[in-house]
């Protein structure tokens, strides 16, 4: 067996609108939410034996218990019978609890890579259960094509067209986890909950800006007032000449600027890097549907 590559794109929510609790806990939701083309890597190796390592400049925030981990040891368990040998090696390229979907991303490479090896279908129905038990962003996250996702963001329909959007990513490297933010935003929780916008489909990137600007990400406050450093990133974007709308992803931190082409791009990403050197700032692509 030779090695398999696998790539784990980051999301990103261009919007998301949250409801109040209902009686599980659990906080419905309605977000468009897209893929970037840049990501996490995964490599499935021979081995003698079964392994993880991780790599990567974000590779100090993981350890053995993590979903990658748990996605091929519920895959091998489904399986049932002696599991061959291979290894699993993260390239930990995005920041930990960063709002991109990380872990799910990783969780869900994870799923196609080893399922393909254990020759199970990786759109089959014992795999998607899976995804669904790892977390509510893994069923995305395995189809990686932009969604609108509702309910726990387990329910998904395909998103309407929609063009390949440029960004600048920008992630101050606070962390902000899910469970805070939520507990955060529960204290002063949106009036219009998570309804479902109005979208058209849009051709340009200012068309896909002056939709966004109709709809709201209900973590972006609470997440500022956990961590302020998150409205500096917001307020700083915002300023920029580049800039079509800046808005948080997910629960945070990372945050992002939309623009309206690569060039535009490629320069606000130059000037954010030499104003936060100590930020996080990456320039992608998110893949848009037709």
């Amino acid at each position: 067996m030779s090695a398999h590559p696998g790539f784990a794109p980051a999301k990103v929510n261009l919007y998301l609108h949250v409801g109040d609790p209902g009686a599980d806990g659990f906080h419905p939701i309605h977000s468009l939410m897209v893929f970037a083309d840049l990501g996490d890597e995964l490599t499935l190796s021979p081995t003698s034996e079964l392994e993880f390592t991780v790599d990567g400049a974000f590779a100090d925030g993981l350890g053995q218990e993590n979903l990658v981990v748990r996605a091929r040891d519920m895959l091998l368990a489904l399986v049932g019978t002696p599991p061959p040998s291979f290894g699993l090696n993260l390239m930990k390229n995005l920041p930990i609890a960063s709002g991109l979907g990380g872990g799910s991303a990783d969780a869900a490479a994870t799923l196609r890579l080893v399922s393909a090896r254990l020759g199970l279908d990786p759109a089959g129905e014992p795999v998607a259960r899976i995804a669904r038990t790892l977390g509510s962003d893994v069923p995305a996250c395995l189809g990686g094509q932009p969604v609108l996702a509702s309910r726990r963001g387990d329910e998904l329909t395909p998103a309407p067209a929609w063009p390949a959007l440029n960004v600048v990513l920008v992630n101050p490297l606070v962390p902000t986890p899910t469970a805070a933010v939520y507990r955060a935003y529960d204290a002063a929780p949106s009036p219009s909950g998570a309804n479902a916008p109005d979208l058209a489909p849009v051709i340009s990137a200012r068309d896909a800006a002056a939709i966004l600007r109709t709809c709201r990400n209900d973590l972006e406050d609470p997440a500022v007032r956990l961590r302020p450093e998150i409205g500096e990133v917001l307020s700083l974007l915002a300023a920029q000449p580049e800039t079509l709308l800046a808005r948080m992803s997910g629960s945070g931190a990372t945050c992002f600027a939309l623009c309206e082409n690569g060039p535009s791009a490629a320069a606000l990403e130059a000037r954010i890097q030499a104003r936060a050197p100590h930020w996080w700032v990456r320039r992608s692509v998110l893949a848009g549907r037709r």
